[in-house]
């Protein structure tokens, strides 16, 4: 069994422990009725979501009680706008994101209960061979985003640390959907992406390889995408909350453990990419999901740091509790 296996394998028996050590008796007893939920995933429904499909085939999700029902997601901001207005059961985040709107006021009521990447996945994307190989490389360049994004919002922490000259950088506002085509024809030099969206990219760029500069190389403790529910859902419903937890990262363990077979799990559900591409987006994000740390944990002393990045960079006015936006007592813990 190689490293990624050995690691995932880990995670599926501790989650397995876990969960055990919830129940006894007999296996049906008390098993909870099946309820309908909404689950919105990140921007899209990529390859990179291919866990979510992956706890529906196996039947994780109805083993704890749940139907659930996948939406695609436009991003933290509208993800938290559908969540806080009951329009969605469970969403996922940008917890750095989700983070910036609560210390802005502009969303309050969620919280985040797990995380699905131990380290953010935000980078800025470039296609090799064009004069962008390095952070130093991107002065004077043009750069689509998105605006509210992670990599606009942080840029000038990232550009400090990275010995890039922030005040040089062009940067151009384009539908998401539009960067890959974008950065392919030269009308733009980068463009703030997902590491894990490098394939895509590459394929729609006919082949040509893509450079990939990841925030977390230099600001390492924000954390990556995470499940977030509304404030009453986490208060009235923790148990729920917990088994919802279980079941999606019972889906994760097995997706970074096998990334082919998620891909080919993701095409029976989606057609939006190939099996092939859908697993390398995947096998990309393995790194990322583990980081060091269990499966779907939140550290308090991290998140403090993540406020104080945050804050220290002008992203959000006023320094606010980690547990104003984490439920760290509904999330995995180590």
């Amino acid at each position: 069994m190689g490293v990624l296996g050995k690691a995932a394998a880990a995670v599926a028996v501790a989650l397995t422990l876990s969960t055990a050590g919830c129940g006894g008796g007999d296996a049906d007893a008390g098993k909870p009725a099946t309820e309908k939920v909404t689950y919105l995933t990140g921007a899209g429904v990529q390859g990179r979501e291919a866990y979510v499909y992956v706890a529906i085939e196996k039947g994780y999700f109805a083993a704890a009680g749940f139907d659930v029902e996948v939406r695609p997601g436009n991003g933290t901001n509208q993800n938290l706008q559908l969540l806080q207005s009951g329009q969605a059961d469970f969403a996922v985040v940008d917890i750095t994101a989700a983070l910036i709107e609560y210390g802005r006021g502009t969303f309050t009521d969620f919280t985040v209960v797990s995380a699905l990447h131990q380290r953010n996945l935000s980078c800025i994307a470039a296609i090799a061979g064009k004069g962008v190989a390095q952070p130093r490389d991107l002065a004077g360049k043009r750069i689509g985003y998105l605006p509210g994004g992670v990599v606009k919002a942080l840029f000038d922490a990232y550009a400090g640390r990275a010995g890039v000259d922030a005040k040089s950088i062009k940067w151009v506002n384009m539908p998401a959907q539009q960067m890959a085509q974008n950065l392919a024809a030269g009308t733009i030099d980068a463009a703030t992406q997902l590491v894990v969206g490098a394939p895509a990219i590459e394929a729609a760029a006919k082949g040509q390889k893509v450079v990939v500069l990841p925030l977390s190389d230099h600001l390492p403790d924000l954390y990556g995408n995470g499940i977030a529910v509304g404030r009453a859902a986490a208060t009235d419903q923790p148990e729920r909350v917990r088994r919802f937890n279980e079941a999606v990262l019972k889906g994760l363990a097995d997706a970074i453990a096998d990334p082919a077979e998620a891909g080919r799990i993701y095409a029976k559900y989606q057609k939006i990419q190939p099996p092939a591409v859908a697993a390398a987006e995947v096998r990309l994000m393995v790194p990322y999901a583990t980081g060091g740390a269990a499966l779907g944990a939140l550290d308090e002393a991290r998140m403090t740091r993540n406020v104080e990045l945050v804050h220290g960079a002008g992203a959000m006015p006023k320094v606010v509790k980690p547990a104003d936006v984490v439920s760290f007592d509904l999330a995995p813990k180590g």
